[in-house]
């Protein structure tokens, strides 16, 4: 498998190229800072530098030719200012899909936010957090919307640094009973990104993930058949 990872130097995507690495794929890591590619190209991925609030998608899309599939874990970041939150978790987002369509790469997943379907708090509603939900619904909804994407959207919980477990909840957002809030490693969130990646099946689904007790290709398998 040829994965491109958008947001390809990201705690969560590191983690990924690492285990795409131990396992034969290959992945193209698309990174905004030239100076992180010896480090991507360490966990195991190609590093291309294109910056995703500059790039057009025309050009985006030569860096996805001959790929399976494309993952958006990309991110403004902590700090980074409300406008941000909108080039980067929304418009970039969208722009790597319209890349992907002009590529002929069908298959996106996209890394999103649990609790991103209530409005925020009044008190908060112009907050850069804010901003950040609306911008993360706002990818989600878009991208929902096409039908030349097989999308499989995952909201984690609360993301720790923590050593993975390889144990995991995993379920249908709004599911019943919920999955509910709750903390699950990056390095755990990256597994079970994988294990979508094996499973066509996941196409279409919008699932929340936290730390649990069940394996991630089994939680995969119970969550999407």
């Amino acid at each position: 498998m040829r994965l491109v990872i958008a947001g390809g130097h990201g705690k969560i995507a590191l983690r990924l190229e690492r285990r795409a690495a131990a396992r034969g794929d290959a992945s193209v890591a698309l990174i905004r800072n030239p100076d992180h590619a010896d480090e991507v190209r360490e966990a195991g991925a190609e590093p291309v530098v294109a910056d995703l609030e500059e790039i057009g998608s025309g050009d985006l899309a030569q860096h996805l030719t001959g790929a399976d599939a494309v993952v958006f874990a990309a991110g403004a970041g902590p700090g980074s200012t409300a406008e941000r939150k909108g080039t980067v978790d929304r418009d970039a987002a969208l722009l790597l899909a319209d890349a992907a369509a002009a590529a002929g790469v069908r298959r996106y997943l996209l890394v999103s936010a649990m609790n991103i379907d209530a409005p925020p708090a009044p008190e908060d509603d112009d907050s850069v957090w804010a901003h950040y939900l609306r911008a993360k619904k706002a990818a989600e909804d878009a991208l929902r919307a096409r039908s030349d994407l097989d999308l499989t959207i995952l909201r984690p919980g609360r993301l720790t640094d923590d050593a993975g477990t390889g144990l995991v909840r995993l379920g249908p957002a709004g599911g019943s009973p919920p999955v509910g809030y709750g903390e699950v490693t990056r390095d755990d969130v990256a597994a079970v990104l994988l294990a979508l990646l094996d499973t066509p099946a996941s196409a279409g689904a919008v699932l929340d993930l936290i730390g649990g007790t069940v394996p991630p290709a089994q939680a995969v398998a119970a969550a999407t058949t």
